[in-house]
């Protein structure tokens, strides 16, 4: 393959000179980077000596225990990270809910959609080249669909790649948001029945939830993970309601939502957290027995579609082909 390269531009001199600044731009793209990665390297002490001003105080003050602060984009990332503040709080509040609870997350997301929205493109190119040039063997039936294409046929496929590439992720996003969400839904209420036993056993509310969360790390992961993460920043120091309502919208669940109101209202008017969960938990039960039969009383409508669409033929053969077979005989019987 190296040896077809080397021969492709020794008699391709547009190649060579195609490559080569391809190369150089390549190159001086990374000494930049590094460049301004190495000056941009405070000195720790330096740093330390910053983070007693009162503006860091301040910065460090709001972004509270076990979490970052959400600043502005600056630079290269105000290209590809939206501006509005409540765009990224959706997109960081969908990251998070999808398991990415990385300070990075959504940088990493903005720059993963821009090089997957670059790259597909430029693999359909650099393919269709190939297919013409024969840099690089292929199968001759890929070599053959790809230099046929017509002009049309290559700026709709640029287009739909660069739309899969760009906006791909975020249905991935969706997806896995959704099949995360509903995995939580599943192994919630096992897991409210095992603090409540816990609880009237006499163990502590943080006590239950963090027994809880490893007794279920093989069955639910995801579920003791979340618990295992909001035990360690009430640990930490960050208020119980604050950790509560952070695992509530780090789920997305509606029942994890109504479980942490629940524990913040039985600690806030003194009342007993056991029977604050027997009580939640007979209505979360209530309420999933609800959604079993509506999810069954729709059945019916859903099935018709299909029933009418599998049936429907049979029955108009069953029907019309006794009328079909007579008619047929007589025309022949008549000829």
């Amino acid at each position: 393959m190296f040896d077809a390269l080397m021969t492709r531009m020794s008699e391709d001199p547009a190649l060579f000179q195609t490559l080569l600044v391809v190369g150089v731009g390549v190159g001086v793209m990374l000494f930049i980077y590094g460049l301004f990665g190495s000056v941009g390297q405070k000195d720790p002490v330096a740093r330390r000596m910053a983070g007693t001003s009162g503006r860091a105080r301040a910065k460090r003050r709001d972004a509270d225990i076990l979490h970052s602060v959400q600043n502005d984009p600056t630079g290269f990332l105000k290209a590809i990270v939206p501006g509005d503040k409540k765009e990224r709080t959706q997109i960081q509040r969908q990251l998070a809910q999808a398991g990415f609870n990385n300070p990075h997350a959504m940088r990493n997301y903005y720059l993963f959609r821009l090089v997957m929205g670059v790259l597909l493109p430029g693999l359909y190119i650099f393919m269709i080249y190939n297919a013409r040039a024969g840099v690089v063997p292929m199968p001759d039936a890929v070599t053959h669909n790809f230099s046929e294409l017509s002009q049309t046929r290559i700026t709709a496929g640029l287009a739909a790649l660069v739309w899969t590439g760009f906006y791909g992720p975020n249905y991935w996003l969706r997806a896995r948001v959704d099949k995360r969400r509903r995995q939580i839904e599943e192994a919630f209420p096992n897991a409210l029945d095992l603090i409540q036993i816990s609880v009237d056993s006499g163990l502590s509310f943080d006590g239950a939830m963090t027994r809880v969360a490893n007794e279920i790390v093989t069955t639910a992961p995801i579920l003791s993970e979340e618990f295992l993460i909001t035990q360690r920043e009430i640990q930490a120091g960050r208020a119980r309601d604050r950790a509560l309502m952070d695992l509530a919208e780090r789920t997305g669940v509606r029942e994890v939502g109504s479980f942490a109101s629940v524990v913040m209202q039985s600690i806030q008017f003194g009342t007993s957290i056991s029977d604050a969960l027997t009580t939640y938990a007979d209505e979360m039960r209530h309420a999933r027995e609800m959604r079993a039969q509506e999810k069954a009383n729709k059945l019916p409508v859903k099935m018709s579609a299909v029933l009418a669409s599998l049936m429907l033929p049979a029955l108009v053969l069953l029907v019309l082909g006794p009328v079909v077979i007579r008619y047929l005989r007589n025309i022949s019987g008549a000829g």
